[in-house]
């Protein structure tokens, strides 16, 4: 609300000035009118970061023969949601050496990029001549000048730990000053309604943590009265870039168009150089000058994950492919073990009730502090070299346990086969977004992933596959039940290749749910006739079985 009441008195400003103005251009019967009269300048500004619109209006408020006095209201957006007023008050006035001196002041608030609301005073001298120009202003922020832009955290694995930092930032208003000096080439008269001006000049603002300075360089081709606009219409074309340190390099392509104001017989019907530029538009830098900073940083070590799960990163720099089976059971049950690298393991690694075994993927971890923050992660591979059967998984599953974001295989040469992952006897597990692969290089079979009196699994997401010199079975299932969408399944190389392999114990087997999945090798085989309720469902329109 605040906002809308400075808003508010800027504008009854801008009326009453507008109203003095009008009244102070009322004419006795028989003068010939003021020689400056209002006008409203139109400008667009095409920038290599960002464009600008501008509306200018100026309105004299008094004046004579070489003294004027001015109002100017200004109204300026960005297409990076920032917009800003100024309302200023100025004096110019004609020397008889062919000088115009000029000051001018203004009242400025800007609403930033980020939202916040600051307010500036700009004060002004120029210095306009023939052929060589001079302007300097001073910019000093009034009242609130820091603003809180909150805290942000985020988190990234470190070692074998999860770092979360924290940062609060803010936004600051700076204080400083701008300069310029330019020079009229002599491509035209010195009379002529055609000038072009060439200008170098340079801006500092600072305060006491922050420095904003560079160089500046702008062009500017005039073209006033032009007949085709009105009297006292006028185009100005112009192009400009500054550097600095902080914001980088800046460049603008400008077209600013005059529109008078008023009755056109009520001006005079020439005026000379120096009187044309006595309406010339006051050149000031377009923003509030604000950067926003990093107020104070916080690095803690995330110890849970958002939902109270301890967690246990394991770097295979540090945690050899032999130690994971001992590594993930010393996590304890309904843990959280982030995986990052490769493992070699010859081992089964078997995980324990509520337990997530993770790699790529994001999950939202918590600091002592209560702070949380998003950690996005790489996928992990996990290679076995396990033989013996599905017993002698890479992976076997527990109770509620999960394994997501991993590359997972087991590849042999073993009598009893091999399988990648084993889910025997129990009961919400989830396999989610992991590339698994069983290989069995030898005369018996290969198993991607094998479900045996499971029930309440959800495997989804997953390209699963398997080979072998016998059987290749990527998805088998025995008197289980499950969801299974959104995956990707393939056998191959063996005599026989089944990317779905259905047999039973005795007991049932149900599919729930199950759509969305492609099999891009292989057949699906059943041996559970009867015993199945529900289907594997593919985007070709094909079910299984």
């Amino acid at each position: 609300m605040a906002g809308i009441r400075d808003w508010r008195i800027v504008g009854l400003c801008g009326l009453a000035v507008f109203s003095f103005g009008a009244m102070a251009q009322e004419l006795p019967p028989g003068d010939t009118g003021p020689k400056w009269g209002p006008h409203i300048d139109a400008e667009a500004k095409l920038g290599n970061k960002r464009n600008l619109g501008e509306a200018d209006l100026f309105l004299p408020i008094s004046q004579d023969n070489r003294t004027l006095v001015f109002a100017n209201l200004r109204g300026r957006f960005d297409d990076n949601a920032s917009r800003e007023g100024n309302f200023g008050l100025g004096v110019r006035r004609m020397r008889q050496d062919g000088w115009n001196l000029g000051a001018y002041g203004y009242f400025d608030r800007r609403r930033s990029d980020t939202g916040n609301f600051f307010n500036q005073g700009t004060l002004g001298v120029e210095a306009l001549g023939r052929d060589l120009d001079f302007r300097a202003n001073g910019y000093v922020p009034i009242g609130t000048r820091v603003r809180d832009l909150g805290e942000t955290s985020s988190a990234a694995l470190s070692g074998a730990s999860v770092q979360l930092t924290t940062t609060d930032r803010e936004e600051r208003a700076l204080k400083g000053f701008d300069a310029e000096a330019g020079w009229r080439l002599p491509l035209f008269d010195p009379e002529a309604r055609r000038q072009f001006r060439l200008f170098l000049g340079g801006y500092r603002f600072s305060d006491d943590v922050l420095t904003v300075e560079g160089p500046r360089v702008r062009a500017e081709l005039t073209m006033e009265e032009l007949p085709w606009l009105g009297k006292g219409a006028g185009l100005f074309l112009g192009a400009e870039a500054q550097h600095d340190n902080t914001r980088g390099g800046q460049s603008f392509l400008s077209l600013r168009l005059r529109i008078p104001l008023g009755k056109e017989s009520a001006r005079p019907s020439t005026l000379n150089a120096q009187e044309r530029r006595m309406a010339a538009p006051v050149m000031r830098d377009v923003d509030i000058v604000t950067q926003s900073r990093v107020a104070s940083m916080l690095v803690e070590t995330a110890t849970q994950t958002a939902g109270g799960s301890a967690i246990t990163v394991l770097d295979s720099a540090t945690t050899a492919g032999a130690a994971l089976p001992g590594a993930v059971t010393a996590a304890g049950a309904n843990s959280t073990v982030i995986l990052s690298g490769t493992f070699n393991t010859t081992a089964t690694t078997t995980l324990q009730a509520g337990q997530t075994v993770m790699g790529g993927g994001s999950l939202t971890v918590k600091s002592a502090s209560g702070r949380t923050a998003a950690l996005s992660l790489p996928s992990a591979t996990v290679a076995g070299g396990i033989g013996g059967g599905v017993n002698s998984s890479t992976f076997a599953l527990a109770n509620n346990s999960t394994l997501t974001g991993l590359t997972i295989s087991n590849s042999g040469n073993a009598g009893a086969g091999i399988a990648a992952i084993y889910v025997n006897g129990i009961s919400g597990v989830t396999l989610s977004n992991n590339t698994i692969t069983g290989t069995e290089s030898g005369a018996n079979t290969g198993i991607g992933v094998a479900l045996n009196n499971a029930s309440n699994i959800t495997i989804s997401g997953n390209n699963i596959s398997a080979s072998a010199g016998a059987t290749a079975e990527a998805l088998v299932m025995i008197d289980s039940t499950a969801t299974i969408t959104g995956n990707t399944l393939s056998a191959s190389h063996g005599a026989n290749n089944y990317y779905a392999f259905f047999n039973t114990g005795g007991g049932n087997t149900t599919l729930t749910s199950s759509t969305g999945n492609v099999h891009s090798n292989g057949t699906c085989q059943n041996f559970a006739a009867g015993h199945i309720t529900g289907s594997l469902s593919f985007t070709d329109l094909s079910t299984c079985p």
